[in-house]
């Protein structure tokens, strides 16, 4: 395990997402830019496209098919988009006040993404266009979001207790939790099923495509995991950012933690690298490197 400095502790590494040109890519919350760490160690900086990318608050970032990296941009009501050259665009939201904050690609060769504040997710072509679909609740908090090994698009409700699954059609379905309050934030597919974390139970779940629930504590239940991704079948990692560690979990649910070399780092994102390690955005300033 290996310590990566990024930036300064102000700028605030968030999301991390491996790129097509072998690189990782990472938000910045704090300070409204995107990194690029290149696989010799370089770092390139790049600033977003809003009015004040300081207030923007990328968060989630994502390659997209068709070889740039798009991210969300929360504050700025926004979806952002930077080329593996550095050249920055966005697409604004047509609701107000949406909040965007996961993203992935999807299979229809779009971007989706969630909007915390309006209970929407949406879509995005690649050329800008966006379609907003409302989801049957108030108040849910749409969070992290992923595409299933069913074609569909799946996604955390952070307030509703849920995890939601939603067609490329826009039909949604709504799964409920079986602990109450659990506060799911990040989902992943291991091409099998949905994994997901949930930050407020302590726990990781893991939901069939059918819709079955399954839930597995964790050693410890105050931990805060937020982020998880899957490195294969029956085999996802996910950040404690409340202990500054990060686990694994198998399949059958049996789960290890591992502390980062520096105990107080906040981890974040989580993406598996063109090298085979799984890569963890630190909100202190760095990029951890586990494995290989």
């Amino acid at each position: 395990m290996r310590e990566f400095p990024l930036t300064g502790a102000d700028s605030g590494p968030y999301g991390i997402t491996a790129g097509p040109d072998g690189a990782l890519w990472v938000t910045l919350v704090h300070s409204g830019g995107i990194a690029r760490l290149a696989p010799d160690g370089e770092v390139a900086l790049y600033g977003v496209d809003a009015p004040d990318p300081s207030a923007a608050r990328p968060m989630v970032i994502t390659a997209g098919p068709d070889g740039a990296l798009w991210f969300t941009l929360n504050q700025a009501n926004a979806v952002g988009r930077i080329t593996v050259g550095g050249q920055t665009g966005s697409f604004a939201l047509p609701t107000p006040g949406s909040g965007p904050y996961g993203i992935t690609a999807g299979p229809d060769g779009a971007l989706w993404f969630t909007s915390m504040n309006t209970d929407r997710v949406g879509r995005v072509t690649v050329d800008g266009a966006i379609t907003e679909f409302p989801l049957p609740v108030a108040g849910g908090y749409p969070s992290a979001i992923t595409a299933g090994p069913d074609g569909a698009l799946w996604f955390t409700l952070n307030q509703a207790n849920a995890v939601g699954r939603i067609t490329v059609d826009g039909d949604v379905t709504l799964h409920a939790l079986p602990t109450p309050g659990a506060g799911p934030v990040g989902i992943t597919s291991d091409g099998e099923a949905l994994w997901f974390v949930e930050i407020v139970a302590g726990q990781v779940g893991r939901i069939s495509v059918t819709g079955e629930v399954t839930e597995f504590p964790l050693p410890d239940r105050a931990a805060k995991p937020h982020a998880i991704a899957a490195a294969g079948a029956g085999d996802c990692w996910f950040t404690e950012w409340g202990t500054g560690r990060v686990g694994r979990i198998t399949g059958e649910g049996g789960i290890t933690v591992y502390d980062l070399p520096s105990p107080a780092s906040e981890p974040h994102g989580i993406t598996v690298g063109a090298d085979g390690a799984l890569w963890v955005a630190l909100e202190t300033g760095a990029v951890a490197r586990v494995g290989s």
